[in-house]
């Protein structure tokens, strides 16, 4: 919901206080879900796969490639494994300590529900796994055809970024739950208003240039009938 000239306003639903705590019990269900997955999944990739021996799924549409990644997402970036770890931890904190607070929409309970299971699932990684502490290899295991190989929390990562991204440049919704009229709506509000030729109780330009040329018309053919009678 919108004024007519774009200006936003929130929508008809309940305030944003009363939204906060169902949100923010989603944002914690999503987190501890999609962390669970991807920590399982790790276990059970490294005690049953064989790294020499690969096996296929889905005609092999899905490989599972065991292997050890020191980089970020999606096996990039490697022999950076103490700078990953610290920008983890970073925005780790300003979810959990910023925009955890300010949740009370749904939809963004989710998004950040699973950037905090991606994030916090290879983080764990690279905390505790080996060589050694904050400089541990992340467990990837599921590979596309020519893609990188990756695991739960790349999945849970990739989600989240796609969600964020329908959220604020699609939907124009803020983590509080107000939605703003997007460029498109502003643009056909603006152009219905200007567009728009009569108002109750007032009569447009339009509609006057029309009565003005009305008027001269017949000034004009009352000035032909007097020159005719002389």
């Amino acid at each position: 919901m919108q004024t007519a000239r774009g200006t936003s306003i929130t929508e008809s639903t309940p305030s944003s206080s009363r939204r906060r705590a169902p949100s923010r019990w989603l944002f914690a269900a999503v987190a501890l879900v999609g962390l669970a997955l991807d920590f399982s999944t790790k276990q059970l990739a490294v005690a049953h796969l064989d790294p020499a021996d690969p096996p296929s799924l889905l005609g092999g549409l899905i490989t599972l490639q065991l292997i050890r990644n020191s980089g970020a997402a999606f096996s990039l970036g490697e022999n950076y494994t103490i700078v990953f770890t610290v920008l983890a931890m970073a925005a780790l904190l300003f979810v959990l300590l910023v925009l955890l607070r300010r949740i009370a929409h749904l939809g963004w309970a989710v998004a950040l529900g699973l950037l905090t299971a991606g994030v916090a699932g290879n983080l764990t990684d690279r905390i505790f796994r080996p060589p050694s502490p904050f400089h541990g290899h992340v467990v990837d295991f599921v590979q596309l055809p020519h893609f990188a190989i990756f695991n739960v929390a790349d999945m849970c990562v990739t989600g989240a970024a796609a969600l964020i991204l329908i959220l604020a440049i699609f939907k124009n919704v803020s983590l509080g739950g107000v939605r703003y009229p997007t460029r498109a709506e502003r643009e056909a509000s603006e152009t219905a208003v200007a567009g728009a030729t009569v108002v109750e109780g007032t009569t447009s330009p339009a509609d006057l240039d029309d009565q003005r040329q009305a008027g001269k018309d017949s000034a004009a053919e009352d000035g032909t009938d007097l020159d005719s009678s002389r």
